[in-house]
């Protein structure tokens, strides 16, 4: 983007709310429980901006994509923001800030899951079964995705190799997306 500071902070708080709003996405997808305390906490930090969304987007397959719409449109206005800061054009540039918007949104699952990945990994070791809400919500965040991982590589005599192969499938994407990034800047 920019070595600017003014730019760096548009950038940092833009990112910051997408990330909190596709986290509210991967929970409910995950069926991670509503009443835990962090799990209300994103879900009343996004509540205002979704509100509309929710009254016009279907939801297929009882799925609630308005917060992936959100991160979207959060990572479009973060882009406009940041060039119209630098004074260069937003229409020369429109469908760049599309694509890297997707990309954002993309790559911003991606590094929750990673994170979730390492996370879980280090309280399965430390405290498995805490009652904290924290772990509990890592737990149920990663659990979808292990299980899908634990189909193509079964536990082997007690030894799961299950976040290797996320590792493995999260760096391969994230390249691409990274390739893809290079490519449009």
């Amino acid at each position: 983007m920019g070595s600017d500071p003014l730019s760096s902070i548009i950038q940092l708080f833009g990112q910051l709310y997408a990330f909190i709003v596709v986290l509210r996405f991967l929970l409910q997808v995950a069926k991670a429980d509503y009443y835990n305390p962090i799990c209300q906490a994103v879900v009343k930090i996004t509540a205002v901006p979704l509100a509309p969304l929710h009254r016009i987007l279907p939801r297929p397959a009882n799925i609630d994509m308005s917060p992936l719409i959100l991160a979207f449109v959060i990572n479009i206005a973060t882009w406009a923001a940041i060039l119209l800061f630098k004074g260069q054009s937003i229409g020369e540039n429109f469908t760049a800030m599309l694509v890297l918007s997707g990309v954002g949104v993309l790559d911003t699952i991606l590094t929750i899951y990673f994170y979730a990945v390492i996370g879980s990994v280090i309280i399965s070791w430390v405290a498995p079964g805490s009652y904290h809400p924290g772990p509990q919500l890592i737990t149920q965040l990663t659990e979808p995705v292990f299980g899908l991982a634990r189909r193509v590589i079964p536990s082997l005599g007690g030894l799961d190799l299950s976040p290797i192969l996320i590792f493995f499938v999260i760096q391969i994407a994230r390249s691409q997306l990274s390739s893809l990034t290079h490519f449009l800047l």
